[in-house]
């Protein structure tokens, strides 16, 4: 079988899922999808890739075993690319290696690392690959992360013989699969109007978020200037003249402290600057030492 397959030969439909970054995805993309286009048509594999806003991305490439080589010959080449061009205006000297990141469920990951991981050394050895199966599984699933990273021929055979484990072990019971979750955006709130911050601009948000900013500022109004604000204990307000002002609430203030500050302040003559508060000038006493 492994011959077979090393060969092309085996008429066998395989799915494999690749973990990719948004920077990989938009290199397979291409400009207005002509990459993937042309991977498609020259592989004869079916290769889709994940909706939404999301750092990482899955590629999913299904069809018999020799397109699925030569899709990933075609992505690892192009990733090759990427990396000699990076490389133009860098003053690295030494090319890092290609990488890739296969999704595998977990129930075919021991076959693949073998015993006492026999199995994957010996594809390293053959393939001149490196290899590294991760001991956690990816959030919410059952699947793990295969990373491969090497030359583009070695990233090719290493996926061959990744490919016969596989199709030798099928998975065990059902698989839950990997799906990214969508970039968290800081949202603001500005006018009455929510805004999403997309580099160096905020955009509108969808109305839902606007709509319940708006509710939750109606339910939870602000109260007026020198009445206490039950959902803020120990919060400085300021007072109508001749009430007693403390200087925290008083569950949180020792009996000395409450004595001490439970005395009349006296009122300046000098207005108080409050953004749409008209300072009164009845009832007010002059400053400690004006006239």
């Amino acid at each position: 079988m492994e011959s077979k397959v090393s060969e092309g030969g085996l008429n066998v439909t395989l799915t494999i899922r690749l973990l990719m970054h948004g920077k990989e995805v938009g290199s397979i993309i291409g400009k207005k999808g002509e990459t993937v286009k042309k991977m498609r048509e020259e592989s004869g594999a079916r290769i889709n890739i994940s909706e939404g806003n999301c750092p990482e991305r899955i590629v999913t490439i299904t069809g018999p075993t020799d397109a699925i080589f030569k899709a990933f010959a075609m992505i690892a080449y192009k990733f090759e690319e990427d990396i000699i061009n990076s490389m133009s205006n860098s003053p690295a000297t030494s090319k890092p290696p290609v990488t890739l990141r296969l999704v595998v469920p977990a129930s075919q990951c021991g076959s693949l690392i073998g015993k006492g991981g026999s199995k994957i050394k010996e594809i390293r050895e053959s393939t001149g690959a490196q290899v590294q199966v991760a001991g956690d599984m990816l959030p919410n699933s059952t699947e793990r992360a295969v990373t491969i990273s090497g030359t583009p021929d070695a990233i090719i055979q290493c996926v061959k013989q990744i490919c016969v484990v596989m199709l030798e072990s099928p998975p065990k019971g059902a698989t839950i699969p990997y799906r990214p979750k969508p970039a968290s955006t800081p949202v603001i709130f500005a006018g009455g109007q929510a805004y999403t911050i997309q580099g160096q601009y905020a955009i509108p948000h969808p109305d839902q978020l606007t709509k319940l900013h708006q509710l939750a500022m109606q339910q939870t109004p602000f109260p007026p200037l020198g009445q206490t604000n039950p959902a803020f204990p120990g919060v400085l307000e300021v007072p109508p003249a001749g009430r007693t002002t403390h200087l925290a609430s008083p569950e949180v203030c020792s009996p000395g402290a409450r004595a001490q500050t439970s005395r009349r302040m006296p009122f300046c003559r000098r207005p108080v600057h409050i953004p749409g508060v008209t300072p009164a000038r009845d009832g007010t006493r002059p400053c400690p030492g004006e006239n």
